[in-house]
This record gives structure tokens, sequence and C-alpha cells, in this order.
């Protein structure tokens, strides 16, 4: 991390943060592609139950693990003020706090998955396998949100190809745990979709073992002594965490649980249409990665830049990296409608269920643009601290304008199944439009604040 002067001087160091996180956040997000593609490959009962299981896992999960990635902008901004003393005591505090949200996820998913799926209108062998997938994934709970504490600290630093490392090693041992467990081979037990969920959660183990490896033991991260002198649960400590992460946490569950609600309304469609669902929004999820890699970045940059109050370069910072996403999401969209036969083909060989993905890929094509603006406007957002009214946004654009317009479209429409993707489309675009207003409206009260 360091000062730059120009333009040029951004975009290239724009690239040099936002590139590892990109490749860091593919293969982090490997793990649950493989889960689902090779699960496809198995059989379409087990896919359809772990879309189901990894639609309550995946809001959840993430929703409770932004609230730990506030951890990003605090120690960026401690780093930009010079305040390099207090980022062991932010890193410790916010393992402690992880450690807590773990307990919290598991024992809701342990006693509260059955109830869940027992009111939804799913076949027995769908649910069965979605209930045990969610179990299996649950024992990687702890080392997953450890994991995202000690990511955000390396990120925040600026050595976001340490990350990019840890995670590449993270797609081969999952894919080979997916082989064995999935197919069983080799003795291995031969689990389905279950065996998915293991194999994710025995990677989430050997990821954090690495990375505990290289932050005790390699500069410029074992100075820190992060895993050295471990202090008491500092109260004052989980409330600055929790005061960002929590919008942003919230924020983050919004946007995700919108996806899993419309994967629950679409379970009333069948096997079939819930299969070829979860294909389009696995793709789409792929692609996702770039527009929220750059956010990630423009979270780092742009609290660094506040932080050492340079409040000029954090303002362009914010539009680069908006104007970065959007001209790439051209090209995502472009592959999702050009190669939508063959992107559902790659996943399976049932006619019905490409034919039901094709259609749902063109409509995930069309929200590529949406998706570019609002991903990096709320990562500028999180660099200022700017939180709690992003989340009041994210709520009323996903929730009250997007699901209800794809409710009604999907229920008293010809669209059917289709229109709650159409809802999620309107969904992503008012909350992009919204965001970025928030973001104008920030940059300008700063601005004039520091002229007067």
């Amino acid at each position: 991390m360091h000062e730059t002067h120009t333009k040029k001087e951004k975009l290239l160091l724009l690239v040099k943060i936002v590139f590892p996180v990109l490749v860091t956040q593919v293969a982090m997000y490997m793990v649950t592609f493989f889960d689902i593609y090779m699960t496809s490959r198995y059989g379409t009962e087990d896919l359809a139950g772990v879309s189901i299981g990894s639609s309550f896992w995946v809001p959840v999960y993430i929703g409770l693990a932004g609230i730990l990635m506030s951890i990003t902008p605090i120690v960026a901004q401690l780093m930009g003020a010079k305040k390099k003393e207090q980022v062991k005591q932010a890193v410790q505090q916010g393992i402690y706090l992880s450690l807590l949200l773990a307990a919290i996820v598991f024992a809701f998913f342990y006693f509260g998955i059955d109830l869940l799926l027992a009111l939804m209108n799913l076949e027995p062998a769908v649910a069965d396998v979605a209930s045990r997938y969610i179990q299996a994934m649950s024992i990687g709970l702890v080392p997953l949100f450890a994991y995202t504490i000690l990511r955000s600290y390396i990120d925040a630093l600026g050595a976001t190809r340490v990350t990019m490392v840890i995670s590449l090693l993270s797609t081969p041992i999952n894919i080979l745990f997916n082989y064995l467990l999935i197919f069983g081979k080799f003795g291995f037990p031969e689990l389905g979709g279950v065996g998915a969920g293991l194999a994710s959660a025995i990677t989430y183990w050997l990821i954090l073992a690495i990375a505990v490896w290289i932050i005790h033991t390699r500069n410029p991260f074992s100075v820190y002594g992060i895993f050295r002198q471990w202090p008491k649960l500092s109260l004052s400590r989980w409330i600055e965490i929790s005061r960002i992460g929590v919008p942003i946490g919230i924020s983050i569950f919004v946007e995700t649980s919108i996806f899993s609600a419309v994967t629950f309304m679409l379970a009333s469609y069948g096997t079939y249409t819930i299969a070829a669902h979860q294909i389009a929004l696995n793709f789409t999820s792929l692609l996702y990665m770039l527009p929220l890699s750059i956010s990630m970045g423009a979270t780092i940059l742009v609290g660094y830049e506040v932080g050492a109050k340079r409040f000029r370069d954090a303002r362009q910072y914010s539009w680069l990296s908006v104007l970065t996403a959007v001209t790439f999401s051209f090209v995502s969209a472009c592959i999702l409608y050009f190669m939508r036969a063959e992107i559902a083909a790659l996943y399976t060989s049932d006619p019905v269920v490409i034919e039901l993905a094709v259609q749902f890929l063109v409509f995930a094509a069309l929200f590529q643009l949406s998706d570019a603006i609002q991903a990096p406007v709320q990562g500028a957002l999180r660099g200022y601290k700017d939180v709690n009214i992003t989340f009041i946004m994210a709520v009323i654009s996903y929730w009250v304008i997007g699901l209800p317009c794809g409710y009604l479209l999907a229920n008293y429409t010809e669209f059917g199944a289709f229109g709650y993707w159409i809802g999620l489309i309107v969904g992503l675009t008012a909350g992009a439009i919204t965001l970025s207003i928030r973001l104008l409206s920030i940059q300008k009260r700063i601005a004039g604040q520091t002229t007067t």
C-alpha cells in the first residue's frame, strides 16, 4: 500500500490489489462451484438437495461472515493513519468474535434445519440430501469464520497475493475430496451430495491451517504477533467491529438471501426447475466474483486513503472501481448470452434441465450491468465506513421492490418461474441506483467539510 499521484498509478495499484483478490474469490467460490458441478454429474435429486441446502447455507454464512469483513476497513484505516500498534488487538478480538458466531450458526443449523425443510414441499430424497449436506458443511464453520478474519487482515495490509496463493491451494484439495466422497472412489464411502459438504468442510480446515502458519512465520504478518499474548475479551472492540460489520453483514445477507428466497419459491415448480435455476445461479455467481473482487479492492484502497485524509484520492478510487467493473460486465453478459447452451451442458446431460437452464441464463445476462455498479459502490462505501444507510437501501431494493415484483410476475403473468429472475433484475437495478446516489452524497459532504 502506498500513496499514488496520477490516475494511471491508481489504476495500476487497483489492478495490483484486485487481481489477487479476484483469483482468491474465484478459488474460494470454486469450493461451492465444484460442490454443485460434481453433484450435478452424480444425479438430479442430489443436485436439487445441494441446491436447497446451499440456499440456506450461503446467505447465513455470508451474512455473518460479512460482520467479520469489517476487519478490512478497520485495519486499512489504522494503517493509513499510522496506528499500527492497534492492529493486533483488532484482529485478535475479531478471531474471538468469529468463534462465537460459528457456534451460533452451528446451533442454528443443528437444531433448526430439519424444521425449516419440513415447511417446504420437497421430495423426501431431496430434503434428506439438503439436511445432511448442511450438517456436513457445518463441520467447517469454525475454520471458515476464523479464516475470514485472517484473510481480511492480510488483505488490509495490501498483501492480497498471499490470500490468492492460499485460496488457489483450496481448489485442488476440494476437487480431490469431492471426487473421493461424492463418487466413493479408492475405498471412500459414496455419499453423493452429502460428500460435497464434507469435502468442503475438510478444505476449510486445511485453508485455516495454512493461513495460521503463514501469519505466524512470515513477514510482514509475523511482526504484529497476532497469535502471541492473547488479551481478554474486549466488549468495546466487539462493539466497534459490530458497529461497522453488522450493517455490512445485513447488506450482504439481504442481497444473497433474495436468491435463496427465489430458490425456495421455485420449489413448487419441481426438481427440474430447481436444478436448472441452480445451474444458472451457480455460473452467474462465478462471473460475479469480478465485480465482488473490485468491490473488496475498493474497500481497501478507499479505506487507506480515508485514513490518511486524502479524500480526493478516495473519491477517484471509488469511481475508477465502478468504471472498471462496468467495462468487464459487458464481457460477462456476452458470455452468458452467446454461450448459454454450452454452459448448461457443462452441468448436466438431462435435456429438460438444459432447456430450462438456457432460459434462466438469458435473464442472468441482463443483470450484469447492475451487479457491476452496485458491488464496487458498496465496497467504496465500506471504505468510508458508511454502512448503516447502505443496508437500509439494500433491504428496500431487494426485498421491498425486487422480490414482490418477481412474485407478482411469476404468479400473475405468463412468465412463470422466470418472473422471479425479472424481479432480481429490478431489485439489483434499484440497488445500483440508490447506492450510487448515497456514495455521491457522502463524497459531496466530505468535500464540503474539507473546504470550510
